[in-house]
């Protein structure tokens, strides 16, 4: 009942995340953040059993700022996807798998190249242009596959990220209203604002700090 949305283009790349907290047929909250800032740069979108999730993207945190404090700089993007999708590997075989989909994405300002990866709860990992984790993503893959553009600016990325989002309240039975975006570009990652039911066909203005 989760949806996660991740988008690259060439100089930036998209996550966002529906922010409802459900159990059973009863919805919790409606204000969960299901992103997390892995580094400066690198942001993940997680979905999942409500324990595993804020579990294992505080573990991959952990790990990886560890790794800087030890050698001094950070891992690569593409050397962070392969830690998680060894972690969720290596659980999978164990008593205590971790129940989580994830879009791993983020900007490399150094090799000015962005990175978007769609990692699964078997272990899979596939570098992707755009991708969707649950439910909502069925309906999102589709109208990436018509409108994407990877030379888009900021404005039309956020105007197919809500074209996408209008498309899985639309069609999707259950109820997903309001979705966090972030971005990943040269400047770091920060958060656009929140695409609700309320504000969806509204013409929101992206500024993006220099």
């Amino acid at each position: 009942m989760e949806t996660v949305i991740g988008i690259k283009f060439n100089d930036f790349t998209l996550i966002a995340t529906d922010m409802t907290a459900a159990h059973s047929i009863m919805v919790m909250k409606d204000d969960e953040d299901k992103t997390y800032n892995i580094t400066d740069n690198v942001v993940m979108g997680v979905t999942g059993e409500a324990g595993d999730v804020p579990r294992f993207a505080e573990y991959i945190t952990q790990n990886v700022k560890l790794y800087r404090m030890r050698n001094g700089y950070d891992l690569s993007i593409p050397a962070i996807a392969t830690f998680t999708r060894k972690t969720v590997a290596e659980h999978l075989r164990s008593q205590s798998p971790y129940q989580v989909n994830f879009m791993l994405g983020g900007y490399n300002p150094t090799e000015k190249k962005s990175h978007l990866y769609f990692i699964d709860y078997l272990g899979a990992q596939v570098d992707v242009p755009y991708g969707a984790h649950g439910y909502g993503g069925m309906m999102a893959i589709t109208v990436m596959d018509r409108y994407y553009k990877p030379d888009a600016n900021y404005q039309e990325a956020y105007d197919l990220l809500k074209k996408c989002i209008l498309e899985v309240q639309k069609r999707c039975i259950i109820n997903m209203p309001k979705f966090k975006v972030k971005i990943s570009y040269a400047g770091g990652i920060q958060e656009l604002p929140i695409i609700s039911k309320d504000n969806i066909e509204q013409n929101i203005i992206v500024n993006v700090k220099d």
